[in-house]
């Protein structure tokens, strides 16, 4: 299943990719590949979401660990009112539209929760891919994914009540239900909070004590699937709302930044698979059989649940900006869908047409995501505060985070003009106020790239740390009307060598920068300034 899997992803990734199409379009082609409605081989569909789940846990631990307490907190006012309020109009919308096509209140209700919560890999990706995972709206939009997660825990519980040989609402059946999961909840975020917080951090730090990478490795791998699996089995959340728990903790530890390199492999592998296993579950033949049913509950996911979102963020004070983000992050649905709509199937509350019709919903709405999230990145984009004219051989730099942050200041005390050009909202504003000529967006993007007017910049400094976005701006640079010197940052020889390939003039090399550091620091000491430096000193 691995093999296949990963292999048929792969190929069809890169082919959707070269069409100019999202690669998810490639992996879900190869699920629909691998499934039982089309011939040829055919995936264990027991194992495959059983993977998929792994890069679910993986993803989320990697998003907690960007993510602190802190930033939660700060977004609840938004997240938690947003939340409610959308999945209450999307669950609406899909009650209605199923009591209309004859089904029973409760297949309707279930059909309604069903379109009503994201997926959490493809809102993930999609905030990745437009760089606002760190930003305001990226944070906004992960409490909201959030609230829904927690929300969806207490759906699975209640949805055994409405089946028809369950006692249901005698002797106080759902309300106690409601009541045990509230605690059960409760009782886990009060155990990662009071003891979690302390134990993770520590552990973490103890064992990168010992040196070794493979057992810090291991030890990031156990907290994130240990946490996770407790989380499920103890205290009945979800898999990914524990991984999330675990991964914020280890925020707090000085190595939380390395836990977060070492997953991001794991991550993006098994990420794939959950593609992979949606294509398997989809049935092309419902798009024949019921067209204009597939057309109304992919307008419930696209439309109604957007322009719910857009207004509660708008009436909640926020600009129209974030208010889009939101939107288009929340126009899709995935994998809490099918286990809330394979949980209905199996109590005899859901038929196999529902089902079909959440699964078309899903992947056409995930196939459709990435489009809607580059209209929201135009549209915003044009919202956003201009620049101020630019002087004639300014120095571009791309990235305002510690690196960028620390030649920011160098430039400004030399009297260097300069422009900044983040995709973090926050860093944005932050350098605006520091006095700093700061551009929103990507700079491998056209558009933006064009309001830096590099035409007559006389440098471009690359500082952020993906090789690849890096790689991506250097060769966007290189194919400009002029084109200018490209420096860049690199944190391995690999990296280097890709920034050179793909047009940068000079790559520095973070180790090679501190050993130079390092050999002024030792020649400035007396008992090295008479006599020769080392040779491991003064190695180039």
């Amino acid at each position: 299943m691995l093999c296949i899997g990963f292999v048929l992803a792969f190929v069809f990734g890169l082919l959707a990719q070269r069409l100019r199409f999202s690669p998810i379009v490639g992996y879900l082609i190869a699920g629909v590949l691998v499934g039982p409605n089309t011939p040829g081989f055919i995936g264990d569909a027991t194992l495959a979401p059983q993977l998929a789940e792994i890069g679910v846990i993986l993803l989320m631990f990697g998003v907690g660990l960007h993510f602190s307490l802190r930033d939660l907190m700060s977004v609840r006012r938004i997240a938690v009112p947003g939340a409610i309020v959308q999945m209450f109009v999307a669950t609406a919308m899909g009650w209605f539209l199923g009591t209309r096509l004859g089904w029973s209140h409760a297949e309707s209700l279930i059909f309604g929760l069903s379109l009503s919560v994201a997926s959490t890999v493809v809102l993930l990706r999609a905030l990745e891919s437009a760089r606002l995972l760190d930003s305001e709206r990226g944070r906004i939009a992960i409490g909201w994914l959030i609230v829904e997660d927690l929300a969806m825990v207490l759906a699975l519980v209640l949805v055994p009540a409405l089946a028809p040989n369950a006692e249901g609402a005698r002797d106080g059946g759902i309300g106690l239900a409601l009541l045990i999961t509230v605690l059960k909840v409760g009782g886990f975020v009060a155990l990662m909070l009071i003891v979690g917080r302390r134990v993770l951090p520590w552990l973490l730090e103890r064992v990168a004590g010992t040196g070794s990478r493979e057992l810090f490795t291991l030890c990031v791998l156990a907290c994130a699937m240990g946490v996770a699996f407790g989380a499920a089995e103890l205290f009945g959340v979800s898999f990914a709302l524990g991984a999330f728990f675990a991964g914020m903790l280890l925020n707090e530890s000085p190595f939380g930044h390395k836990a977060a390199e070492d997953s991001l492999p794991l991550r993006d592998a098994f990420a794939v698979l959950f593609f992979v296993s949606v294509g398997m579950l989809f049935d092309p033949w419902i798009l024949i059989e019921q067209p204009l049913e597939v057309i109304e509950t992919l307008a419930i996911i696209l439309v109604g649940k957007s322009v719910a979102a857009w207004a509660v963020v708008r009436l909640l004070g926020k600009d129209n900006r974030i208010a889009l983000t939101i939107a288009a992050s929340l126009a899709q649905i995935g994998e809490f869908s099918f286990i809330l709509v394979g949980l209905g199937a199996s109590l005899g509350l859901v038929s196999e047409q529902t089902r079909d019709l959440v699964l078309a919903g899903a992947i056409l709405s995930i196939l459709l995501n990435p489009p809607l999230f580059a209209l929201m990145a135009r549209r915003t984009r044009v919202a956003d505060t201009p620049v101020a004219p630019v002087a004639k051989g300014h120095v571009l730099v791309v990235g305002y985070g510690r690196v960028g942050g620390k030649l920011a200041v160098v430039l400004s005390r030399a009297g260097i003009p300069f422009v900044v050009i983040d995709t973090d909202d926050a860093r944005v504003e932050a350098a605006r106020a520091a006095g700093y000529k700061a551009i929103h967006g990507n700079a491998a993007d056209e558009a933006v790239l064009a309001e830096a007017n590099p035409s007559v910049a006389s440098l471009a400094v690359l500082t952020i740390p993906d090789a690849l976005e890096a790689g991506h701006v250097a060769q966007r640079l290189k194919q400009g009307a002029v084109s200018i010197p490209v420096l860049a940052r690199a944190h391995s020889d690999e990296a280097v060598q890709h920034l050179l390939r793909r047009g940068a003039d000079a790559a520095l090399l973070a180790e090679h920068a501190l050993a130079h550091s390092l050999s002024e620091m030792i020649a400035a000491m007396p008992e090295y300034r008479s006599g020769p430096l080392p040779s491991v000193a003064r190695a180039p």
